[in-house]
């Protein structure tokens, strides 16, 4: 049997594995440096970075589910400056290969954190969260008003040129994610993350209150995998040319297959390793046997299978 390329791209990116970890769900990496080879993976994603330093919001801050848990860590970080000089710079070190994940309370904070990465050694892509509140209009999302999308996409593409691909993480929680991602697209995202959480809530049945301090919180896990098979499957249809990250409950290697089907060209691990730090070892190694099982060649020719006519079928 000839061997197989587990390479992927994103935008200009190329990546020697398509497995990645999630954003927020393993810090910058130190953790699960202490259970695996951080190079072993396709890269590490970092917690999204703001400006300033951040406290996050008030605790409880994570609550277990049926099939997941609700989280409202609320952003809590080390801002810019000891992202850069700590995190960042350990990171290189390391040799890992990294996506920096920046968010932003207003599309200047954004651009802002893109122009202070521009030229910085060691990082693969940019993610730019827009899936996180907007003090700009109530509280309200970027990734959920068009408008909005756009005009922070736009500047930090405006910001940092195009010598870094910009990913542009997107929110289930709205009516129609095609239309966003085609926008954020337009103006110059070279790549989509999809899904982040979906917004959720428990109330303790002996307390008569909702569990999180900040009330509400980001559903992940199992329970959102089908949300994130359908919003891939949708996007990649309407823009098949566009890669994606695809996230959203995947704990296995069969769950990674299905994102890529659905067309991820790559796929990003969270909440399970919560569970088990080596999770992504674990998915990684039932990913690469799967394709060969399938008689698949290369990653490549796995993504978006599942859009192809019947007859295709191996």
């Amino acid at each position: 049997m000839s061997q197989l390329d587990f390479s992927t791209t994103l935008g200009n990116a190329w990546f020697p594995t398509p497995i990645f970890t999630a954003s927020g769900c393993a810090s910058s990496g130190k953790e699960l440096a202490q259970f695996f080879d951080l190079r072993d993976m396709g890269a590490i994603v970092t917690k999204s970075i703001m400006s300033k330093p951040r406290a996050g919001r008030a605790t409880p801050r994570m609550a277990e589910t049926p099939s997941g848990m609700l989280n409202s860590i609320g952003l809590q970080g080390p801002g810019i400056d000891a992202f850069l000089a700590n995190d960042l710079a350990w990171l290189v070190e390391q040799k890992a290969r990294i996506i920096v994940s920046i968010a932003g309370e207003t599309a200047e904070e954004f651009a802002s954190l893109a122009r202070r990465l521009r030229g910085v050694a060691g990082i693969s892509a940019l993610e730019v969260n827009i899936s996180c509140p907007n003090v700009e209009n109530r509280g309200m999302v970027f990734a959920c008003h068009l408008e909005s999308a756009q005009n922070v996409i736009e500047g930090v593409r405006r910001t940092i040129g195009g010598d870094l691909p910009i990913i542009a993480k997107l929110s289930p929680d709205v009516t129609d994610i095609v239309s966003i991602a085609r926008g954020v697209v337009d103006v110059g995202a070279d790549g989509l993350a999809l899904i982040n959480t979906v917004l959720g809530m428990v109330i303790n049945p002996i307390t008569m209150r909702p569990q999180l301090g900040g009330r509400t919180g980001g559903l992940s896990g199992p329970a959102i995998r089908p949300i994130a098979v359908r919003a891939i499957f949708q996007v990649h249809e309407a823009l098949p040319k566009v890669p994606i990250l695809g996230m959203g409950g995947v704990s296995s290697g069969a769950d990674a297959f299905e994102l890529i089907m659905a067309g991820a060209s790559g796929v990003s691990v969270g909440t399970a390793s919560f569970g088990n730090p080596t999770a992504i070892v674990k998915i990684q190694n039932e990913l690469r046997q799967i394709l060969k099982d399938k008689g698949f060649t290369s990653l490549r020719e796995a993504i978006g299978f599942a859009h192809r006519p019947e007859s295709s079928v191996r």
